[in-house]
């Protein structure tokens, strides 16, 4: 059972960071070495903060790079002639945060966002500065900047390395998930990695998953955290194959439990559009509770991709399975819920059109596109049928050129070896990018555009590592140093 937390974006606090002016500066280190918040900035419009690390930096005309805050206040000086340009990267980030303080007399205090459940642990951490972590209320008209479970945003020592985390690229590619809205990770994840078919490739994918989560190679080290999401592909892959009976295509290896591709393609064609029907059913319905949490019961009600088109959706699948089955009655109910649903979404989209003539023609062609797009939607999952029967013609034709060649002596059997091993290596690679790239596009386009009708802001903690000298403090003369980002720390030489 999923708990509530595991399908809504994390839970965020509006916060204020609250020091005295001497201990804002050690604060503001803690808080970066929490890389729990998010402050915000100067307001939009206002002039940005350019104080003299920022001065110095921009005379070492240093591009981009990463940023280093120093724990304690370093010699800008001497940063500049030794070129460190992360440490005064660091320093001109603290600078712009200390010049966006609100102060009032000796006390200082800055705004900004922080996931609930981190509240506690931070308050405790900056409280050994002399700072504080204060609850302040949600703005109006203010939406919290968003955070899914398992994102890479997350606070450092708490991120999981989980199933959730490595398909949350599936989401966040598409746009920023808004705070009111469902956390689709984990069901994106799902319906993407069904979309893949052979026992054979997808003991593959789980062998390449393996090697990943070995850190091997070492030049793929980064793509680590996503081999739960390769081991969900292979299996998925394996299972699909051992219901096709495909082992590096049709090669007899396995029997088939469920269907041939090549032999029942309008059996496999009518349940991929089948699946496809189901999975736009369960996007309605979350489009309908994305709906209700951003506007209440009046934009479920009435929004395209809320009640009013669900019920649009229902009636024409009702009207199809009339003509499927023969059943009169099924064609009747469905056009009067179609013609309901017409009605209500009419309501919806011309109260958002300037009204008129205009805004009534307006009304009509939306509401024709609609319609038109809930059949193509519909049909366009018909390419989860093109996949299989894709993969079984590429396999039969490799199957057959091997067995054929296997035949005609050793020479025949190391001809046909070449040809089984560089045929599925290019059957393989061709399936993953088109059956990638497809996918993709149905989560895209036929899915994602019924959950969400906005984007969310995504949250952006501030934690650049933080330095601790172990030398003379102020300068970068220690030969060694400390870096923190929230982990712990680690050990780096100084030059």
């Amino acid at each position: 059972m999923l708990r509530a937390e595991s399908v809504v974006p994390v839970r965020m606090r509006r916060v204020a960071v609250v020091a005295p002016e001497p201990a804002l500066r050690e604060t503001l280190v803690r808080i970066a070495e929490a890389g729990c918040v998010e402050i915000d900035l100067a307001v939009d419009g206002g002039p940005a903060v350019h104080g003299p690390a920022a001065s110095r930096l921009q005379r070492l005309r240093a591009g981009p790079g990463p940023a280093v805050l120093s724990a304690a206040p370093p010699d800008l000086d001497a940063l500049e002639r030794e070129g460190r340009a992360d440490l005064l990267a660091g320093e001109a980030q603290l600078e712009e945060r200390l010049g966006g303080a609100v102060r009032h007399g000796a006390v200082a205090a800055l705004a900004g966002w922080c996931p609930e459940a981190e509240m506690e642990a931070t308050a405790a951490r900056i409280a050994g500065a002399g700072g504080a972590l204060v609850p302040l209320p949600t703005p109006r008209g203010v939406d919290p900047p968003t955070l899914l479970t398992g994102a890479a945003e997350g606070p450092p020592d708490r991120r999981p390395r989980t199933l959730r985390r490595s398909f949350t690229p599936l989401v966040t590619t598409y746009g920023t998930v808004p705070y009111a809205d469902l956390d689709p990770t984990l069901p994106a994840g799902i319906a993407y990695v069904v979309m893949f078919g052979d026992a054979g490739h997808g003991l593959l994918l789980v062998a390449l998953a393996l090697v990943l989560r070995a850190g091997r190679p070492r030049r793929a080290a980064a793509l680590r955290p996503l081999w739960p999401f390769v081991a969900a592909a292979g299996l998925a892959s394996a299972l699909a194959g051992l219901a096709y009976g495909e082992f590096f295509g049709p090669t007899g290896v396995l029997p088939v439990l469920w269907l041939a591709p090549l032999d029942e393609p309008t059996r496999l064609l009518t349940a991929a559009v089948g699946l496809g029907a189901v999975l736009l059913a369960l996007a309605y319905g979350a489009g309908i509770v994305n709906r209700l949490r951003e506007g209440g019961p009046a934009a479920a009600l009435y929004a395209t991709s809320g009640v009013a088109g669900a019920a649009v959706y229902l009636g024409l699948t009702a009207l199809a399975g009339s003509v499927w089955l023969g059943q009169a009655v099924y064609g009747v109910v469905g056009a009067a819920v179609v013609a309901v649903g017409l009605a209500f979404a009419g309501v919806g989209v011309y109260a958002g059109t300037a009204g008129g003539a205009g805004g009534a023609v307006q009304t009509g062609v939306q509401l024709f596109d609609a319609v038109v797009r809930i059949g193509s939607n519909v049909v366009s999952f018909a390419r989860l049928a093109a996949f299989g029967l894709t993969h079984a013609a590429l396999g039969a034709i490799v199957w057959d050129g091997t067995t054929s060649l296997a035949g005609r002596g050793p020479a025949g059997v190391a001809v046909a070896t070449l040809v089984f091993l560089l045929g599925n290596a290019l059957a393989f690679a061709l399936e993953a990018l088109v059956a990638g790239v497809q996918a993709l596009r149905l989560e895209f386009y036929e899915l994602f555009s019924r959950l969400f009708e906005t984007e969310g802001r995504p949250f952006r903690p501030w934690r650049p590592p933080v330095q601790h000298l172990t030398g003379p403090a102020g300068g970068t003369g220690a030969s060694e140093a400390r870096a923190t980002t929230g982990r712990g720390p680690v050990r780096k030489e100084e030059a």
